[in-house]
C-alpha cells in the first residue's frame, strides 16, 4: 500500500472535515449534475461495504443512508464536498446482484457504461473489492468496462481487519498483479477497515491526489 507524507494525509483530513452534503441522485444521464468540478466514483459488488466506506471516509455516520432509500439503489447518488463544492463522490450502484431481474441488471449496464464514458469530470473510480474473497468474475467484468471506457481506477481492499495479516498480504500482492496487467488501472491497492479505521486516512489523500 502506498503511504503518504503527513502533509498529504493532513490536507486531506481538513478537506472532509469540512462541509459535505448529499446533491441529488439520478437514475439517468439527463439527471446528472451539471460537469462543474471534478468526481471520483466508487463501485463494487452488493455488499462489499460501499455505504461503511464512504461514510468513514466522510466521518458521517448516515452519509451514504441518504441514497439507500427504496428506489434508489440502481441510480448514481452524488455527494457535494465542500462549500462551495471541490468535488464531488459518486456512489455508483453495486453489481454481481445474482438474483436481480435482467431488465434491471440490463438498465444498471447502461446507465453505468454512458456514464462513464461520457462523463469528462470524472477523475477515477475507485473499485472495492472485499479482502476475505478477492477478486471475481463480477469485479473482472466492472475493470473490463473501466479499462474499454479509458478510465482511471484504483483497487481498494475492504474489511481488511476480518484477516489475518498474511492472508492480507497475499490477497493485496494478488489484486496487485491483476491490476498491473490491465491498461487502466492504478498499481498500487489501498487496503481498509471501515469498523477499525485502517486506511482511511490514506484513502482520503488517494482521493485527493487524483482530483490533482
Amino acid at each position: 500500500m502506498a503511504a503518504f507524507d503527513d502533509d498529504a494525509l493532513e490536507a486531506a483530513r481538513k478537506i472532509f472535515a469540512g462541509p459535505i452534503s448529499f446533491l441529488k441522485s439520478a437514475p439517468a444521464l439527463e439527471f446528472l449534475p451539471d460537469a462543474d468540478v471534478p468526481e471520483i466514483a466508487f463501485a463494487g459488488r452488493s455488499n462489499v461495504g460501499k455505504s461503511s466506506l464512504l461514510n468513514a471516509l466522510t466521518g458521517r455516520n448516515g452519509l451514504a443512508r441518504t441514497s439507500n432509500t427504496p428506489g434508489r439503489t440502481q441510480e448514481l447518488n452524488f455527494f457535494d464536498i465542500g462549500t462551495p463544492p471541490q468535488f464531488r463522490l459518486v456512489d455508483m450502484p453495486g453489481y454481481g446482484f445474482a438474483k436481480a431481474p435482467k431488465d434491471m441488471v440490463r438498465r444498471w449496464r447502461f446507465l453505468i457504461n454512458d456514464y462513464l464514458r461520457g462523463r469528462q469530470v470524472l477523475k477515477r473510480v475507485l473499485v472495492l473489492v472485499d479482502a476475505r474473497h478477492g477478486l471475481k468474475d463480477v469485479d473482472a467484468e466492472i475493470l473490463e468496462m473501466l479499462d474499454k471506457a479509458a478510465v482511471s481506477y484504483r483497487l481498494v481492499l475492504t474489511k481488511a481487519d476480518k484477516i489475518k495479516a498474511t492472508e492480507l498480504a497475499a490477497v493485496t500482492d494478488e489484486t496487485a498483479a491483476a491490476a498491473r496487467k490491465r491498461t487502466a488501472a492504478h498499481p498500487d491497492i489501498l487496503a481498509t477497515s471501515s469498523e477499525k479505521g485502517m486506511g482511511i486516512a490514506d484513502l482520503r489523500a488517494a482521493v485527493i491526489e487524483a482530483i490533482g
